[in-house]
């Protein structure tokens, strides 16, 4: 209710958040993702563990956020999404973010880790992407002591994130035993 998301779904960590996240997406080996590397390693585990090919866009040295500058010359025809991280309460230039992605046909994740409640322009972070991971673990700027959130207001991401089924609720850990 509070991010006005049409679908949220409870996970057991923004870790895992992430991690459904990448499963929903349909994110897989060759594929490319744009992120920081200004970010916790558990924005980038889940893309590891399915081999994609990370790439780092650059900082912007005022908002320590991606610059979204430096994120075009890194599109390619394999890159498949974006993956901001709003970082230390500050809210990643989206209006540019977004437009790279209308452009290149690109998804975009946003880790909402640290700006729980946050908002860009007045909208709520974590439903202008196509989704939002939150982070409630005790070192976050809002806990419940662990857990996490993915937020969206797309139906089939949102389909594609309950089938995912125990990867929400345990983990990364799951979906290497079923395989």
């Amino acid at each position: 209710a509070r991010t006005g998301a049409r679908h949220a779904l409870a996970t057991n960590s923004g870790t895992t958040a992430l991690f459904v996240s990448a499963g929903a997406l349909g994110l897989r080996e060759g594929d490319e993702v744009i992120t920081t590397p200004q970010t916790f390693w558990a924005t980038v585990w889940p893309l590891v563990a399915r081999r994609c090919r990370v790439r780092f866009a650059d900082i912007d040295p005022n908002s320590l956020c991606i610059d979204p500058t430096t994120i075009e010359p890194l599109v390619t025809e394999k890159t498949r999404a974006i993956y901001v991280v709003h970082h230390g309460g500050q809210a990643v230039d989206m209006d540019q973010v977004l437009e790279i992605a209308r452009r290149h046909n690109l998804r975009v994740v946003e880790d909402c880790a640290h700006v729980p409640g946050g908002t860009y322009k007045g909208r709520p972070l974590g439903t202008l992407g196509d989704i939002g991971c939150f982070s409630f673990h005790s070192l976050k700027n809002m806990t419940s002591g662990e857990g996490g959130m993915v937020t969206t207001n797309d139906d089939e991401l949102f389909r594609a994130a309950t089938n995912l089924g125990r990867l929400r609720a345990w983990g990364p850990m799951v979906e290497r035993a079923e395989k």
